[in-house]
């Protein structure tokens, strides 16, 4: 590993987890495109860098989600009963989703990826206001909401916040307490994912030294390190920007984060 290589992981985590911190996103939107860009400047194999990068960014997201709705919690902005009742789906439909992840090729996860993200950024410039009596789902649809939401996550290596920020919007919550309990969702999001993704990778041999699965180690430290950090400082300005402002600033980061995957695999 070369130093601009270590130096880039480490800018890389303190970007993300500001953006985790002030958008509730987990960090992976941000992590698989760059670091598929770092995976293939150090020539890792073409065939397993997408997957690498899901998987890594699934594992580094682990201490940046435990971060990040800390700070929310402090500024009471998590609704913890709306976590216990989404959490059996999400690590359901997280962990289906890297079986599914791990059998389809580097370029179509990258399209999925990309596009999925410049939904996610058009639904927030449109900005769709909820209908005043909508409320959120029971149990049931909240499980069922949560498997969906874990499935989608996992192919793009997401804390669920560009699904679960919209989805509590859109049930009436308010968006920094959307932002918040997103985060504290982000939490078991990436604890499943970065499980499936190494039980996935298991026997893979043509990979890396200090990856296990499709987890390489070495990133997701350097990240993490300064991620944990940084994601506090994200949380606290998200409590203090303008709810417009947010959403275009996230929808921003979105669309250029699409375009960046693309160039990287098809440039």
């Amino acid at each position: 590993m070369d130093i601009y290589f270590i130096v880039s992981l480490l800018a890389l985590g303190a970007f993300t987890g500001f953006f985790a911190g002030l958008f509730g996103i987990g960090g992976g939107g941000i992590m698989v495109p760059m670091l598929t860009l770092l995976f293939t400047q150090q020539q890792f194999p073409a065939e397993h860098i997408v997957h690498m990068a899901l998987a890594t960014s699934m594992a580094a997201i682990v201490p940046t989600a435990i971060a990040s709705l800390r700070a929310h919690h402090k500024h009471q902005a998590v609704i913890w009963p709306v976590v216990v009742q989404i959490t059996p789906g999400i690590l359901l439909g997280t962990f289906a989703g890297t079986f599914l992840a791990s059998y389809l090729s580097a370029a179509p996860l990258a399209i999925f990826f990309s596009c999925f993200m410049a939904f996610v950024a058009l639904q927030m410039v449109l900005n769709r206001k909820p209908k005043p009596s909508r409320q959120l789902p029971g149990l049931f649809g909240m499980n069922a909401t949560g498997s969906g939401i874990g499935a989608i996550s996992a192919l793009v290596a997401i804390g669920g916040g560009t699904l679960t920020v919209p989805f509590l919007v859109w049930c009436n919550v308010t968006l920094p307490v959307a932002i918040g309990t997103s985060a504290a969702v982000g939490l078991p999001i990436a604890i499943s994912g970065a499980v499936g993704y190494i039980t996935n990778g298991w026997n893979e041999t043509n990979l890396p030294l200090y990856t296990l699965g499709y987890v390489y180690w070495p990133a997701v430290i350097a990240m993490a390190c300064m991620s944990f950090f940084s994601a506090p400082l994200g949380a606290k300005l998200a409590h203090r920007l303008p709810i417009a402002l947010l959403k275009k600033l996230f929808a921003l980061l979105l669309v250029g984060l699409s375009a960046q995957m693309l160039f990287t695999i098809f440039g």
